[in-house]
């Protein structure tokens, strides 16, 4: 039987092209997303069933899951991508934008874990989770307070889940994209400030961070658990670049 995975933020950018590379691979998919029409529309293209989510909301949360166990009879993979990325100065930000950013991000990546581990701990047969974190979490940035703060608070919510729910078969990685170009509004290259520490020089493709999100979710993946897969041109290992 093929897997049977949900992928949240799944109607558009990254969460699509993970959702496609899944259905390429013939696994069952559930398209989750907050705009439920655009959920249906990328389901309907790529073959996959939609549903309407709310990552804020735990209710809505565990219906999601409640319908992918309705609809595939099982639960093999979550992937939590979910998110919203945005800026704003650290001494302009406001409390709403702050806890906007916080809950959406990290609480929703939080409740989606918990409910999905929960059923894969009832299923008796393990599953994997894949948590989008990006390579903001893993150092500062102008602006990112809010983003870099949840993002990192993915990471170490990554590790966490991998200790506790080792014991289940449950493995828990993240995988941290860097400058990836989803919208057409997005120059064709790179801001300089950006091309000058990534030793690739080029904007990631939504298709790119989907294989490694792909690997971390099937059983080739079996001995890697809390782990952080940078999938972002080199960007994160950079240091001087001259010479």
């Amino acid at each position: 039987m093929s897997k049977a995975a949900i992928v949240t933020g799944a109607a558009r950018g990254i969460g699509r092209a993970i959702a496609q590379r899944m259905a390429q691979e013939g696994w069952r998919v559930l398209v989750a997303d907050l705009d439920s029409a655009a959920a249906e529309e990328t389901a309907a293209e790529i073959g996959a069933t939609p549903c309407q989510v709310n990552v804020l909301d735990a209710g809505s949360v565990t219906a999601m899951v409640e319908a992918a166990n309705a609809a595939f009879g099982c639960l093999d993979v979550l992937v939590s991508n979910a998110g919203i990325m945005d800026r704003m100065p650290f001494l302009e930000m406001t409390e709403d934008f702050w806890h906007r950013v916080i809950d959406t991000n990290l609480t929703g990546t939080f409740l989606c874990g918990q409910a999905a581990a929960r059923r894969m701990v009832v299923q008796g047969a393990g599953g994997r989770i894949v948590n989008v974190a990006s390579n903001s979490g893993l150092f500062g940035g102008r602006g990112r307070a809010a983003y870099g703060a949840s993002k990192a608070g993915i990471i170490n919510l990554t590790q966490t889940m991998a200790i506790e729910l080792a014991e289940h078969g449950i493995l828990v990685n993240a995988v941290a994209p860097g400058p990836t170009k989803t919208s057409d509004a997005q120059p064709d290259e790179p801001w300089p400030s950006v091309k000058a520490r990534m030793p690739l020089g080029r904007w990631g493709k939504p298709r790119e961070i989907a294989e490694v999100a792909l690997f971390l979710a099937s059983d080739a993946c079996s001995f890697t658990t809390g782990h952080v897969w940078c999938a972002d041109g080199g960007y994160t290992v950079a240091g001087i670049m001259e010479g």
